[in-house]
């Protein structure tokens, strides 16, 4: 029986001892606070345990990486859309010879302004996927190409009629047509030298001299150069030209201004060439000097006939610059969109200081065209990156306009 009793104290004393220990493991005291703030210090960074801080940065810098790599941003994804949208209108812009035509060929600016805007109205699809997550319940279709792409339309047509115009260039020098129009003008400039050297002679000397130059055996030559060549001048300005020849028995004479008319027939072979090659070819001519001031055989007879004198024409003094050129050709800097921007920039480029700020002429410039204006150029040509302008300075004669409009038939001049 005592047995017993020393068994159940031990077995009393245990279970005591167990929840004395129980207790102690649930109590914090100050030393185990203490102990606990200075683990947590010392094993975590920001919060976050180990190196989880270092690895949520690399994941946001792969994210953005990815996003900015293979994402477009507003200006790429409406240059996507609105060269689809011309692309579908006007086919793509290709510089295979005989596939650069379409139906864009002769659309203005406008024309395809329009359409592109048309285009983009009803496209609502999603512009930039990557921020579609916060804007699908969104109202208003914040982020679609109706609503983002409008103010890039007038820069990207622009640029593709630049592309454009640039594969249609590339498609005509490279054409048959263009490489006759080159010989063509090439035998055109060999009697354009002939036809000023021997104007004065024989009819039947100048044909063959031209024949010889351009004519059917040469190439780009043929028959009807020559023939051009060769009545340049000879019919006179009016029908005095003509009494003036029966009078002298003289019908090889040339009429007044002659050489003039003989550059008026080489402009036109350049101006076909530039049209058929899409290039800018200039033909710069000097300014030839008019007949004698000496009364002519005509008012001589008359004179002699009524026995009243013709006036004779005022002398003028002699200029100096005689082979200057009556006009010139200027590049601007900036754009020049109509007729009436060109005038004023010519006019202020004449009249202000050459050292006077400019955005469209520089300082070189404007102190050419006022020296060239002082030695007899008429005319200044001005163009920009698309257009091309005829700015009269002074009067010009009858021959000197022909040839200026033929030369610059793509100019404006109105």
């Amino acid at each position: 029986m005592k047995k017993v009793f020393f068994l159940s104290g031990v077995i009393s004393l245990i279970c005591c001892a167990s929840g004395a220990l129980a207790v102690s493991a649930g109590t914090v005291g100050a030393s185990d606070l203490n102990r606990s703030v200075s683990i947590t210090t010392t094993t975590t960074t920001n919060g976050l345990r180990g190196n989880q801080g270092l690895a949520n940065a690399y994941k946001t810098n792969q994210r953005n990486t990815y996003y900015m790599v293979t994402q477009p941003d507003v200006d790429s994804a409406c240059r996507e859309k609105i060269y689809s949208c011309l692309s579908d209108y006007c086919g793509d812009v290709t510089v295979v010879d005989g596939q650069s035509t379409g139906r864009c060929q002769y659309a203005t600016e406008s024309e395809l302004y329009n359409y592109a805007l048309l285009c983009l109205q009803k496209d609502t699809s999603v512009l930039l996927p990557q921020y579609n997550t916060n804007t699908r319940t969104g109202t208003g279709g914040m982020n679609t190409a109706a609503r983002l792409c409008p103010p890039y339309v007038q820069q990207e047509v622009m640029s593709y009629l630049s592309m454009a115009n640039m594969a249609t260039q590339l498609s005509k020098s490279h054409s048959d047509l263009c490489l006759q129009r080159r010989q063509e003008l090439e035998a055109a400039m060999a009697c354009h030298s002939v036809a000023l050297a021997y104007g004065n002679e024989t009819t039947s000397m100048l044909t063959t001299q031209l024949a010889d130059a351009c004519g059917a055996g040469v190439p780009g030559g043929s028959a009807e150069m020559v023939t051009r060549f060769a009545n340049a001048g000879n019919v006179g300005a009016n029908i005095w030209g003509w009494a003036e020849k029966i009078v002298n028995l003289d019908l090889n004479q040339k009429g007044e201004d002659w050489q003039s008319a003989v550059d008026a027939v080489l402009a036109s072979y350049t101006n076909r060439m530039n049209l058929a090659c899409g290039d800018d070819l200039q033909l710069n001519t000097v300014s030839h000097s008019s007949g004698s001031t000496q009364p002519t055989t005509l008012q001589t007879v008359a004179a002699l006939a009524t026995g009243v004198a013709f006036p004779t024409p005022t002398t003028t003094a002699e200029n100096p610059y005689e082979n200057w050129g009556f006009y010139m050709d200027v590049k601007s800097m900036s754009e020049l969109y109509d007729y009436a921007t060109a005038y004023q920039v010519v006019q202020a480029a004449l009249s202000n200081p050459a050292t006077t700020q400019n955005a469209f002429l520089t300082s070189a410039q404007m102190d050419d065209m006022q020296t060239a204006y002082k030695r007899g150029t008429k005319a200044f040509i001005i163009r920009d990156s698309a257009r091309c302008f005829i700015i009269p300075v002074a009067t010009m004669t009858s021959q000197e306009t022909s040839l200026l409009a033929q030369s610059y038939a793509n100019c404006i001049s109105k």
